[in-house]
Parts: structure tokens; sequence; C-alpha cells
């Protein structure tokens, strides 16, 4: 059996001049092969216990294939894809673009991103001509919710949340309260879902997005930390117990093993871990589909603290919706997506759950 490598050509050395996140999606051009084909530059992240690569990073380089097929004065507004098979990070990932449609305001891409000869990926975004709405149009934006404070630009946030001390994102955690500007105490044993169903956080990209990567790669950073943890939001508010080892285990763990999942768990807004026995497991959760709709693409600062808001308004039959909402420090509503994600729990016949 061949020996597989995560990437088709030896990767390059980190360029230090650039922000973490652009090296880590960074693209490799495959003109010579044929047109409009790209693959992943370097080895692209697979979560400890998750069935495959991170998706983000997969939504982010789909979306910046796309963005080099189009003209300069053409910015995306909408993104919409399907999580067909899981990514191997050990393979490489070949993206296919193809041009659909050239319009006056509006240019339309389909991306598929194939391992082994099989998609496992699948999206199509929808790029406008920029100020093509004309001088006069409509417009109203959802403000940023009361109570929330901008953290202090010279105070780190904590990386563990996305991928652990190498994340090129770094964030903070804060408490969502009601329209009173009251805390809503989401860990409560009698809270409801709904009572529980926001989760408030700040992002932003470690180091300084570089100029040479334009608008386009902060766009693609957004992309990026879109999908973190955001159909996990439904285990959330339903405290599921949805760490790879049962709770009875954990004590056996080793002092770090047990730390990182506190930390974890105390970021889930749940208390400690002894306090999540006998919850309801998680036998199965992952993404079917993401969508993003971009309100304002050239007001994106990805290495600028971002408020995102995540709720969900239906879980059911196996499955859950969650809302996120990207919003700039300044207020401003920078971006909407949506995604559907199979969440199954543990039966108590023992059948592992299958897709």
């Amino acid at each position: 059996m061949a020996d597989r490598r995560p990437t088709l050509v030896k990767a390059p050395p980190v360029n230090e001049s650039k922000a973490p996140i652009e090296n880590a999606l960074e693209l490799t051009e495959l003109g010579s092969i044929g047109p409009d084909l790209f693959t992943n530059t370097r080895e692209l992240w697979h979560p400890p216990g998750a069935r495959g690569i991170y998706g983000g990073a997969v939504i982010a380089q789909t979306l910046a294939a796309a963005q080099r097929t189009v003209p300069s004065n053409f910015v995306v507004h909408s993104y919409h894809c399907f999580f067909v098979l899981a990514g191997d990070g050990s393979v490489p990932i070949l993206y296919h673009v193809e041009r659909v449609r050239e319009g006056r305001s509006f240019c339309t891409r389909t991306v598929q991103a194939r391992q082994r000869g099989h998609a496992i990926f699948t999206v199509t975004c929808s790029f406008t001509r920029e100020a093509s709405g004309g001088a006069k149009t409509v417009s109203h934006a959802a403000p940023l919710p009361p109570g929330v404070t901008v953290p202090d630009e010279e105070e780190p946030g904590k990386e563990e949340v996305i991928e652990g001390d190498n994340s090129p994102f770094e964030s903070f955690r804060c408490r969502p309260r009601d329209e009173d500007g009251k805390e809503i105490t989401r860990q409560a044993e009698d809270a409801t879902p709904l009572e529980r169903r926001k989760v408030w956080q700040w992002v932003r990209a470690r180091g300084r997005i570089s100029e040479e990567g334009g608008h386009q790669a902060h766009l693609s950073a957004l992309a990026y930390i879109s999908d973190s943890y955001f159909i996990g939001t439904i285990s959330r508010i339903h405290r599921l117990w949805r760490f790879p080892v049962r709770p009875e285990d954990v004590q056996n763990l080793p002092a770090e093993a047990r730390d990182r999942l506190n930390r974890l768990n105390d970021w889930d807004g749940f208390g400690t871990l002894e306090e999540m026995r006998g919850q309801p497991e998680v036998g199965m959760m992952v993404s079917l589909d993401h969508s993003i709709y971009f309100h304002n693409p050239k007001k994106v600062r990805a290495d600028e603290w971002m408020f995102t808001e995540m709720e969900s308004p239906w879980a059911g039959d196996g499955r859950g919706v969650v809302m996120q909402k990207i919003f700039s420090k300044d207020g401003t509503l920078l971006a909407t997506a949506f995604q559907e994600g199979v969440v199954r729990l543990k039966q108590e016949d023992g059948e592992k759950a299958k897709l």
C-alpha cells in the first residue's frame, strides 16, 4: 500500500509575515493539471475524536478557491454547502471550481472538494458586484445584543476552544443576558433549553492578516471560525455529555486530560464534570449543511474582535438547526449563518449511531 501524504506538493516554510490562519488555509493552484483546480498547501487539522478534518477548513478553502475565479470588484454574499463524507487529514484535497454564471451584478460558482476520486464536500456560492444595488436602497440590520462588552484589546483570549494551543484564533466566552440585561444562568438545572438557547463569545484571528491577503483572507477566516462548535450549540443548551469518555471514567484520566475536559465543560457553562453525571450522552453529532450570508463583506476584519451569537430554534428526530449572527466590535452585523446537523443520543440498547 502506498504511503499517504496530506499534500500533493511539499509544504513551503511558514510565512511569518502572514497571520497563522493565512498559513493554515493556503491553497496551491494546479494550473498545469487543469483550469480552476486547487489543493491544500498544508495538512488540515483533524480534531481529536472527530470523524474527519475540521469542517471550517474545507468551508474556508472552498470559498478561497471560488474567490480566485471572480473579478476583483465582486464579493461573496451567499454560500451554501453540504458535508458529504468525512475528510481524511492524511490525504490531499482537490478543489474543482466551476464557473456556472457570469452576470453584470451577480456571478455563481460551484466548488467540489474531492478525495480518492469521491466528493467529500460540495458548495454553491454567489458573488455580487460592489455597489450594484443602486444609490437608493432599503436597509436594516439586527443590533448587537444588550449587555455586550468588548474585550480589552491588550488582554489575550483563550485558544483551547478551537484547536488547543495551536489555534489560529483566540476567544472570550461571555454569558448571554436577557432583554433586561440580566445574566442568564444557563447551568441551572431548572433552566429550560429555550432559556439556555443562546451562546455568546468574542473571537479573532491571532496576529495580523496581511495586506497581500486582502479582504478575501478576512472572509475566508470568518468562514473558518463560523463552523466552530456550531452544531454543538444543541448539546450545550440540552446539557448533553459529548466527550469521548464515559463520565464515570473521567477520574481515571491523566491530570492534563481531566483539566482540559474541565475547561471545555466550564466553557460550555455547565460547571464541574461531576455535575454532568447522569446527563444524556451524545451518540453522534455531525454537520449536514452550512450556509453563510455575508452582509458587509468589505467590513470584515477577522483579526479584530468579532462577536458571535448562536441559538437553536428547533431540534428533533435526531437533527437540529442552529443560527449564528456575527458582528464587528462596533456592532455592524457582518454575517448570518445557519447549520443543520445530526444530533443523536446514545440509545439504551447500546446500538451505535450510523449515518
